[in-house]
């Protein structure tokens, strides 16, 4: 008779994508809080921008233009790993799953060890259904940058939902140390779901 496991939903910001950032430059907010006086303004470009922080500095206002940015730095060559990467957010948010894997992939031939396509790539493989994969780039992301904790997170939903509970639960445990203790309680939920299927 098989034993059915029922894993609590995980929360969908953990397998949110990791954008690139750079030191994005003053775009005229005030730290105070209050309202900016010329908020529909057209912005003009006084800082001598490279094309890639124009396009952070688009995609952060939530601009549609954020994209035809990005691949005017990737054509000028100004951090084509980082614009591609993501481009491949920008595409995976349409649901433009073959684009986003493309615009990744073109990242990592870019730079084989840039961590954020690796870990994007991962969210893509999983979001599709393609576990084996989710699962070697959430791996390698983890070898790239051990410290951040989404990536041990989403290995272990990956690796709970492939039916490796054992490495699952390491995983989670990974997780449990990095993370934040508001961040924990989920992980504990999972981690005591998968000790008592393994028993």
């Amino acid at each position: 008779m098989a034993k059915v496991i029922q894993f609590p939903v995980p929360n969908p910001e953990k397998f949110g994508f990791k954008p690139v950032r750079k030191k994005k430059p003053d775009t005229g907010t005030n730290p105070h809080g209050q309202l900016h006086l010329f908020g529909g303004a057209k912005v003009v470009n006084l800082n001598n921008l490279t094309p890639f922080e124009e396009a952070l500095v688009l995609d952060e206002l939530g601009d549609e233009r954020a994209g035809l940015q990005y691949q005017k730095a990737i054509d000028a060559g100004d951090s084509p790993a980082d614009a591609y990467c993501n481009l491949g957010i920008i595409e995976s948010g349409k649901r433009h799953h073959t684009k986003a894997i493309d615009c990744f992939t073109r990242a990592l031939k870019a730079d084989p060890r840039h961590f954020e396509a690796h870990y994007n790539l991962a969210n893509v493989y999983a979001e599709i259904g393609n576990l084996a994969l989710a699962k070697i780039h959430y791996q390698i992301s983890v070898e790239i940058e051990p410290t951040f904790p989404n990536s041990y997170f989403n290995l272990g939903i990956t690796l709970a939902m492939n039916k490796e509970l054992e490495e699952a639960i390491q995983s989670l445990l990974t997780y449990r140390k990095l993370a934040g203790t508001e961040d924990q309680s989920q992980a504990e939920e999972l981690i005591a779901s998968l000790m008592r299927s393994l028993r």
